[in-house]
């Protein structure tokens, strides 16, 4: 059999040499960008953002790992089907450094964007730089939803809703006339405890290692309090006066990390209800752990983080959260595999 013959020369259709891109690649790529809801986008995007439909955005440092961009852009779809104002609403997610977030306003709203979502730390920085604040979120002050408006931004605090839809869904609880126990003194700490007051609890007790941190939000509270008794104490040394069968939670980020140590030890504290906590990944802390071996019910936060999108998206479109709630959940579930 004679040998196959040697194989032709090569000749490659294109050059092996970088290629300076045209204008129509660098629009193709600029749009590829404003259509992919998927992607981790920066301040330049912003600032050469084109896109004419209707857009959203949740903005944070860092925000890869964030699952409300599927959360939102499942429920745009659902309500497309039916509505045909949502069928060019896109919801996207930008990588904004604290320094650059009075820029990345001024982008968004030049640009007219919709509504925008704040994760930490943007929520405290975003308080000042907004025209208009909802009365309900001064006493938090902190915004985690803006809406667009001719005048500026309007600044809004969903995550107390959040809290409360979350704790009745998950737990079956009222905050109103609940015993509470809060762990943690942050930011989170602070939105929850002013949405337990504001709702009228029983009482509130805020446990938290840091006296200074403590004793700063207390101070904050007393104005919206109108008479509910609340107050402070160590983790490590749960007083003796604390109300039975109260609802604790969790408000620290103590169980993002397999290595962290529950924030309070349950068996501590008298006759415990029910156990929340804010974290939703892990879906299961040790203090929820800790709880389920307790024989106590308990919850994460992802029904949390559900509401809150689900309100913020209210504000945007005026469609009621609890329609598009079933939906966001449905979808944030699957974002994470559960």
């Amino acid at each position: 059999m004679p040998p196959a013959p040697p194989p032709p020369p090569r000749n490659f259709p294109f050059s092996l040499l970088p290629a300076t891109p045209s204008p129509a690649s660098i629009e193709n790529l600029k749009s590829n960008i404003e259509n992919s809801p998927a992607a981790v986008l920066t301040l330049a995007d912003l600032a050469a953002w084109s896109r004419p439909g209707t857009s959203l955005a949740v903005l944070g440092h860092p925000i890869k790992h964030s699952i409300s961009p599927p959360m939102h852009n499942a429920a745009l779809a659902e309500l497309a089907r039916t509505d045909a104002r949502f069928a060019d609403w896109r919801y996207f997610r930008f990588e904004i450094h604290p320094d650059d977030l009075p820029r990345a306003l001024d982008l968004l709203h030049e640009k007219k964007f919709r509504g925008v979502n704040l994760t930490v730390p943007h929520k405290i920085i975003a308080f000042d730089r907004v025209a208009e604040v909802d009365p309900a979120a001064r006493p938090v002050g902190a915004v985690n939803t803006l809406r667009w408006s001719e005048s500026g931004w309007q600044g809004f605090n969903t995550d107390g809703y959040g809290l409360a839809s979350a704790v009745q869904e998950t737990l079956g609880r009222d905050l109103a006339g609940a015993h509470v126990i809060l762990l943690g003194a942050g930011g989170a700490a602070r939105g929850a405890a002013v949405e337990c007051l504001q709702r009228r609890c029983a009482s509130l007790s805020i446990a938290n290692r840091t006296r200074e941190t403590l004793e700063a939000l207390l101070a904050t509270l007393t104005p919206v309090a109108h008479g509910v008794p609340f107050g402070g104490f160590a983790p490590s040394a749960p007083p003796a006066g604390l109300p039975s069968g109260a609802l604790v939670i969790n408000a620290t980020s103590a169980g993002l990390r397999p290595t962290d140590e529950p924030p309070v030890d349950l068996t501590g504290l008298p006759n415990v209800a029910a156990v929340f906590d804010m974290i939703y990944n892990p879906p299961q802390t040790k203090l929820l752990r800790q709880a389920e071996f307790l024989g106590l019910p308990h919850a994460n936060g992802l029904s949390m983080l559900v509401h809150q999108g689900a309100k913020s998206l209210e504000h945007w479109s005026g469609i009621p959260a609890a329609r598009t709630a079933p939906t966001m959940a449905a979808a944030a579930r699957a974002a994470l595999g559960l």
